[in-house]
């Protein structure tokens, strides 16, 4: 037996099937989270719409949860085979009360994970997700009577989603056909496979090249939309003479870029492109999370916009989104959260961003890629195991107490040749370290001269 994982925190809950994710977790938290929505409602039936991405484990899952739902008395919304984005928009199209998606993101295909939304299709602060899991440590089962069965009604939300896209004022759907794009798609067999090319279609693209695109969860390549996992789409690009290509991970919420000729586009650039496009037609704050690169920075300058870093985490993008009152917002890892459609990271919103640019500059995405400015972010993973991350942490921000440092997600150290972040893995046992500099090679030596600070504290 593999050892086993299971992953509880504000982020949701993951796990790897069969070895520490199974029914008698999937009924815990998805009991403990109808406890909660009961206790939001009051004195009625809570509403519940449940989707999955395309994961094998998805089916079983979706089931044990469905029926979870109904035996504590909430009625739900079968989305089905649904993007995690399409789940957000499907809480407030129906106007209920949460929701709840299958899907453990990038993780590899043994992973599946409960992603807890609130009644406005977001994730749950930090606060509600806390009073989520102390229900579920507690063991609330609030199970009902026969005759106070929730009832289950399946629904298929994709063509609500596309709506609110095609009625963006800034969308044009006859712009994007006349530059008759060819587009090639990356759907790592799961939900995006099915999403994105109906999309595409709507918007007038001409021709739609789909890769991976049989969503029966048997990943073709890591889901994480990296380079390394990529050079079979990217030779698809090239070979087929594409416009561009476009990756998404097993739940559609982050989009990666291929430029024509077969150019990886880093995730980093996804929001700077998005931004770009947006602030030619309003005027607002963007709002992005401290791992992300210096280049929206660089870009929001050209149109003299204000830049606020969040917590990693979408929810905390979300929350000062919010506050600031941000026309946009995003995450370096390919997510673009645009409010006028839901706040939530969504991969064909960020698709369809990226096609009417070019579409209104009448530019390849090579050459508009060409005109935003150019970093190279490293990511490392360090394993946990005996480490006490908290103290070295605490250490190193003495240690450069004369930088610019943030302390509101892990430590980040801002110095003149670049910036590295390192925090705690909301989603793996594992230490994030991040590091962003003008080249590959400044940026790997970063990483490497904080990785060895850290084992010497160790």
């Amino acid at each position: 037996m593999a050892t086993k994982t299971l992953i509880a925190s504000i982020s949701g809950i993951r796990g790897i099937f069969g070895a520490g994710l199974g029914p008698e977790e999937l009924v815990r938290y998805a009991a403990a989270y109808g406890a909660w929505l009961h206790r939001q409602v009051e004195g009625r039936r809570p509403r519940v719409v449940v989707g999955r991405d395309g994961r094998v484990t998805g089916p079983v899952c979706a089931r044990i949860v469905t029926a979870t739902l109904q035996s504590v008395g909430c009625d739900v919304l079968d989305a089905g085979l649904a993007t995690t984005p399409t789940v957000e928009v499907a809480v407030t199209a129906a106007e209920a009360d949460g929701g709840i998606v299958l899907s453990a993101s990038h993780n590899p295909a043994e992973w599946n994970a409960l992603k807890l939304l609130n009644r406005h299709g977001e994730f749950l602060t930090p606060d509600e997700a806390r009073e989520v899991l102390a229900l579920a440590e507690a063991g609330a089962m609030p199970l009902v009577t026969w005759e106070a069965l929730g009832a289950c009604e399946e629904r298929d939300f994709l063509d609500e989603h596309i709506q609110r896209i095609l009625a963006l004022d800034f969308i044009d759907p006859e712009r994007i056909r006349r530059r008759q794009f060819r587009v090639v798609v990356d759907g790592i067999n799961s939900v995006g496979a099915v999403a994105l090319p109906v999309l595409l279609r709507r918007l007038g693209v001409v021709e739609v090249l789909l890769v991976n695109g049989e969503p029966n969860g048997r990943f073709a390549h890591p889901p994480e939309p990296l380079p390394e996992h990529l050079q079979e789409t990217i030779r698809a690009v090239a070979d087929t003479g594409a416009d561009l290509g476009l990756v998404v991970d097993p739940d559609a919420d982050r989009l990666a870029l291929i430029a024509d000729g077969g150019e990886y586009v880093s995730e980093e650039l996804t929001q700077v492109i998005a931004a770009d496009f947006l602030w030619r037609f309003r005027e607002g704050p963007f709002v992005t999370n401290l791992s992300s690169s210096r280049a929206i920075e660089d870009v929001a300058a050209r149109y003299g916009m204000p830049v606020y870093r969040a917590a990693v985490g979408e929810i905390n993008v979300v929350q000062k989104m919010k506050e600031v009152g941000a026309i946009l917002g995003g995450e370096g890892n390919g997510g673009v959260i645009l409010p006028d459609v839901h706040y939530g990271r969504d991969a064909l919103v960020g698709a369809a961003m990226v096609l009417q640019h070019l579409a209104n500059l009448e530019q390849s995405l090579s050459e508009l890629v060409a005109t935003l400015p150019r970093y190279a972010i490293v990511k490392h993973k360090l394993p946990l195991d005996n480490l006490d991350v908290d103290r070295a942490l605490q250490r190193l921000a003495e240690r450069y107490a004369h930088a610019r440092i943030s302390t509101i997600d892990g430590l980040k150290i801002d110095l003149d040749e670049g910036w590295v972040h390192l925090r705690k893995s909301n989603t793996e046992p594992i230490l994030r370290i991040y590091a962003e500099a003008r080249t590959s090679e400044e940026a790997t030596a970063l990483v490497q001269r904080f990785v060895d600070e850290l084992l010497t504290i160790r």
